[in-house]
């Protein structure tokens, strides 16, 4: 398995399949007017997200990977409730969350955190380490008692790696993967089950995107937390994810255990992704066939009529561009795999090229 780093490692993802699950998402959609005029009247929408449908299970990782602008980001801010949902359901422990009040909703915000992308912009530099990952405590004053606030910081702090000493240190003392471990520990300060991971290692070094993720990897096991872990880098994702969601303009098009992802994608799309990531050594690299896309990301304001992805897809029909494929099972006695794509059996096997 390749890590952030380019080297391989024996290590496979745990099996989480008798684990219950924590969270559902149901046909998410979300859809942003666009304002137009004088009036500032509707003139159309942004379809950011549409009819996207997922379980995650307790302690499991779950990846969501896709170009710029496909809507992982949208998901994951709807996964917190940042964003309010166009249509769909999502449930956390049985209860829809998009039905609960202000109120109740503060509340179980506490077992599902996030962390955000860039560790530069998503700390106030006017606050210390300890007022940072203490925040969550202002919110929710009876997670720890006052007087127990800063013992606890420093707690968080060690189990990030980061010396308790440096409690009142600024986030500009700090190097950038020393702050993504303070969004961390301020991430898991109130012991949720379930942690938003937006890009956390996109804007580190690949030598401490590595640390980072080894980091998290050990608070899983430790601390019992479920990922949903948001990312443009498949290497990344495949050192962590116990299952992967590959998403295009907006819809999940792949969806399956990491395994059956990386090693027997189903979806031209996927296929493309793969063929992109970098290869450390020079004769696999010389074997291998890159995919190379023609044509830009269509407009999510103005999205290709049935399968979004056939403007670019080399095995695409007349069928493709009327008729939506829908995400079905592709069972081949290995696992819960599914795709979206009339002609996945020639994208396995390969017969048609781009």
């Amino acid at each position: 398995m390749a890590d952030p780093t380019g080297s391989t490692t024996s290590t496979a993802p745990t099996s989480h399949d008798d684990a219950p699950v924590i969270l559902r998402a149901q046909n998410l959609t979300k859809h942003y007017p666009i304002k137009g005029g004088v009036l500032r009247r509707t003139v159309g929408h942004v379809r950011a997200l549409e009819d996207v449908s997922f379980d995650l299970r307790a302690g499991e990782t779950l990846g969501v990977v896709g170009e710029s602008g496909c809507g992982k980001s949208t998901l994951g801010r709807m996964l917190m409730r940042l964003e309010e949902p166009t249509g769909g359901r999502l449930e956390f422990d049985g209860v829809d969350l998009y039905s609960l009040g202000r109120r109740e909703m503060r509340r179980k915000r506490r077992d599902i955190q996030i962390v955000f992308q860039d560790p530069y912009t998503s700390l106030n530099p006017r606050k210390t380490v300890a007022d940072l990952i203490g925040e969550p405590f202002d919110v929710h004053p009876d997670a720890v008692p006052r007087a127990g606030r800063r013992r606890r910081v420093q707690e968080l702090m060690e189990l990030v790696g980061l010396s308790p000493e440096h409690i009142n240190r600024y986030p500009h003392q700090f190097s950038g993967g020393q702050r993504q471990r303070i969004g961390i520990a301020r991430g898991i300060a109130l012991n949720p089950k379930i942690l938003v991971c937006d890009e956390p290692v996109s804007a580190l070094d690949v030598s401490v995107q590595a640390q980072v993720i080894n980091v998290m990897e050990r608070l899983q096991r430790e601390l019992g937390l479920a990922y949903v872990f948001i990312a443009h880098d498949l290497s990344v994702v495949r050192h962590i994810a116990d299952r992967v969601a590959v998403m295009y303009l907006g819809r999940i098009v792949e969806l399956g255990t990491e395994d059956e992802i990386y090693e027997r994608p189903t979806h031209p799309y996927t296929r493309a992704l793969l063929s992109a990531v970098p290869v450390p050594d020079p004769l696999a690299r010389g074997t291998r066939q890159e995919i190379k896309l023609q044509g830009d990301v269509p407009s999510p304001a103005n999205p290709p009529s049935g399968c979004r992805f056939h403007t670019r897809c080399w095995l695409a029909r007349d069928v493709c561009s009327t008729d939506e494929p829908q995400l079905v099972e592709r069972n081949d006695g290995r696992g819960e795999h599914r795709s979206a794509c009339h002609f996945t059996e020639e994208s396995v096997s390969g017969r048609t090229t781009p």
